[in-house]
């Protein structure tokens, strides 16, 4: 149980944290878009690096249901844990995509 929860919960965070720099990246920018990228990779690679240093021991620090998938069929992860980490890591984007197409708008 703490595996999954620091899946969801390192996926929760970094999707804030890269929804929430590219806002302010964008505003910040005045619509320069090379600024506008710059600004919103380098906090996205420093939360990123956070997370798996925090969460890594505990989940391993996939925070992406693509990497659990992979692994999976490279079989380097066991069986039991493929599709729960893939669950937790999907879990806290649904709101978030929802929300980019339209739904809560």
């Amino acid at each position: 149980m703490k595996r999954l929860t620091a899946e969801f919960l390192g996926t929760a965070f970094l999707l804030a944290a890269v929804v929430g720099s590219g806002i302010m990246a964008a505003k910040l920018a005045g619509g320069n878009g090379a600024l506008a990228l710059l600004c919103n990779t380098l906090p996205t690679g420093a939360i990123l690096a956070v997370l798996i240093l925090t969460f890594g021991p505990v989940s391993g620090g996939h925070f992406n249901p693509a990497v659990s998938i992979a692994l999976a069929l490279r079989r380097e992860v066991p069986s039991a844990r493929k599709s729960p980490a893939a669950l937790s890591a999907c879990l806290p984007r649904t709101p978030c995509l929802s929300c980019r197409y339209g739904k809560c708008r």
